[in-house]
């Protein structure tokens, strides 16, 4: 792939009024993006004390009473008359960066708001029992204290469990556990006829088990998960490791993070990621827990990077490129939302002085902007010009294509910094939306073992090098051919971004038949959307969507096969 390491060369672009309007977009994230966030976060962890401060018993009884709330409100849908059903939030607060346009046709409103408690934090099974809207900032504050951890905790705050499973939720941990639905030990889901079921992977709804991740909660609707928990320890020992070189040197660097060539699996750390900050150049990070006492010892350096003054962390992290190798003690819960505050390096767009101390110093506390409000603060042209000019995506590639994927990216996107982070995939007894290279287990790749097939998730996250130079760049034909990509090499993407697929192109990516088998054999068909048109992009129309419903059976999973 040699000749894809030069990016392209495009003739410059003629401004809009749009183009000011997001240059100068800081002026209303500081007055008031900013404030209306901080004060949503007070009063977000206000509640979450209120929640913590009740019973686990009261909290299941409240959990009870609105499932049945639930089941009652499914009951009195009328088929006929009322459109398909959908959950009673607002498409704004969804972190996600695709259009939820399919809420503005005719549907059918379930209300899922009281659904974010912790239900039990149970340490003999290590198992944690919680509703679908609690966040990966909430579970960690009540479980790292203790010591335990959910075996993926999602960087970002806000990330909800529901969105997790029903999408898709990965971590530095993935190389170990796989992506978050892997680590559910059971799912307790309301069907279309208002039936609650509990989902495992070994009783009679095993099938909708493996079903539900990636389903975008279009086969029923979540309303409890109970997930894996693990011990952990006070502190991350985090090691800083500079690789220099073109981007398959790079990739290989990566790899030998995640998977020592040797296969030496005592060498394989608790955490890895990569950020690739150039053609160049990256930093990979290493992680394994430690002891207070051990990080606490003469010689040893803590770094507490969640205080607000504290640089963001992806630009720590890049002092390695000229420091060289280094070690230090990051606090546990502190090293999983390290992203949180800059939003990975989104908030250098977001406000571009925002990484300068005297900011930090004075106004660090109020980060982040929460994403939904900075949805909110934006209009159709706004959010077309993200779409064209702006890219948000993850590429979940096999490890051994990082390399090839990172020139993709070089050559036809230009973004930097770009994240690296490995996955396990595992080989299921029923084969899921997405499923590991057939005849991997063969072949001894690097990372991969007899039950996974060891995948990186690519995240591309930036203004590409074309609109920072102020030249012509088509964002919607750059998606297309990363899909395109993604397809011809096995790789998938989350479908929490904006996508350009059409329904036959969807199904090559993703496997429809367990989706399509659980779609008809819970009678979620005419009840709930089907997961494509609800990821598909732009306006989804009621007779669009029944008609697609009409047709399921038709073109586009025949064709798929």
């Amino acid at each position: 792939m040699s000749d894809l390491r030069a990016p392209l060369v495009r003739p410059k672009r003629k401004k809009t009024w749009v183009d000011y309007f997001v240059q100068f977009r800081w002026i209303i994230v500081i007055f008031v993006v900013l404030p209306i966030s901080a004060t949503l976060y007070f009063l977000i962890y206000v509640g979450d004390m209120w929640s913590e401060s009740k019973s686990y018993e009261k909290r299941r009884k409240e959990h009870d009473d609105n499932v049945m709330k639930v089941i009652k409100r499914l009951k009195e849908r009328n088929a006929a008359k009322d459109g398909l059903v959908c959950t009673a939030r607002k498409p704004w607060i969804a972190v996600g960066m695709r259009n939820v346009d399919y809420k503005r046709a005719r549907h059918f409103e379930v209300d899922l708001g009281a659904f974010r408690n912790i239900l039990e934090i149970n340490k003999e099974k290590m198992i944690a029992r919680v509703e679908p809207l609690v966040n990966m900032g909430q579970i960690s504050r009540a479980t790292v204290p203790m010591n335990l951890s959910l075996a993926v905790v999602a960087e970002l705050d806000d990330l909800t469990v529901g969105g997790l499973i029903n999408g898709y939720g990965i971590e530095g941990s993935s190389h170990i556990h796989g992506l978050f639905a892997d680590t559910v030990e059971a799912y307790e889901i309301v069907l279309a006829g208002g039936e609650l079921v509990r989902a495992t992977k070994d009783n009679e709804y095993s099938d909708l088990y493996y079903g539900i991740p990636w389903s975008q909660g279009t086969l029923g609707l979540l309303v409890a998960a109970e997930i894996k928990l693990i011990p952990v320890k006070e502190y991350m020992r985090l090691k800083y490791i500079p690789v220099k070189g073109d981007l398959q040197t790079v990739a290989q660097g990566y790899m030998d993070a995640v998977a020592p060539r040797d296969g030496d699996k005592s060498k394989i750390p608790d955490f890895v990621e990569g950020m690739v900050y150039s053609p160049e150049e990256g930093v990979m990070m290493v992680g394994n827990y430690a002891s207070k006492e051990e990080a606490k010892k003469k010689g040893n350096k803590i770094n507490s990077v969640g205080w607000w003054f504290k640089p963001w962390f992806y630009q720590h992290a890049e002092t390695a490129l000229k420091r060289g190798e280094f070690v230090e003690y990051l606090p546990t819960r502190e090293y999983y939302h390290r992203h949180t505050r800059c939003l990975y390096w989104e908030g250098k767009l977001i406000l571009p002085f925002g990484d300068q101390f005297w900011f930090r110093f004075l106004f660090g506390w109020l980060m982040p902007p929460k994403v939904s409000l900075l949805k909110a603060t934006q209009g159709e042209a706004i959010r077309n010009y993200y779409h064209d000019m702006h890219v948000i995506q993850d590429m979940l590639v096999p490890l051994y294509k990082v390399g090839d994927a990172l020139e993709w990216v070089h050559h036809e996107m230009e973004v930097y910094p770009i994240w690296l982070c490995p996955h396990k995939l595992y080989k299921t007894p029923i084969k899921q939306q997405i499923y590991p290279e057939p005849g991997f287990e063969y072949e001894n790749r690097q990372g991969d073992t007899e039950d996974a097939q060891m995948f990186t998730d690519v995240g591309v996250y930036y203004a590409p090098g074309a609109v920072l130079r102020g030249e012509e760049y088509d964002g919607s034909e750059a998606v297309r051919k990363m899909e395109k990509w993604l397809i011809e090499n096995h790789g998938f993407q989350p479908q929490y971004a904006v996508s350009e697929l059409d329904e036959k192109s969807f199904w090559r990516m993703f496997d429809a038949d367990l989706y399509e088998h659980c779609r008809k054999k819970y009678r979620a068909v005419g009840t709930f959307m089907s997961v494509y048109y609800k990821s598909k992009k732009g306006r989804k129309t009621e007779k669009e969507v029944r008609e697609a419903e009409q047709a399921h059976l038709e073109t586009a999973y025949a064709e798929a096969d």
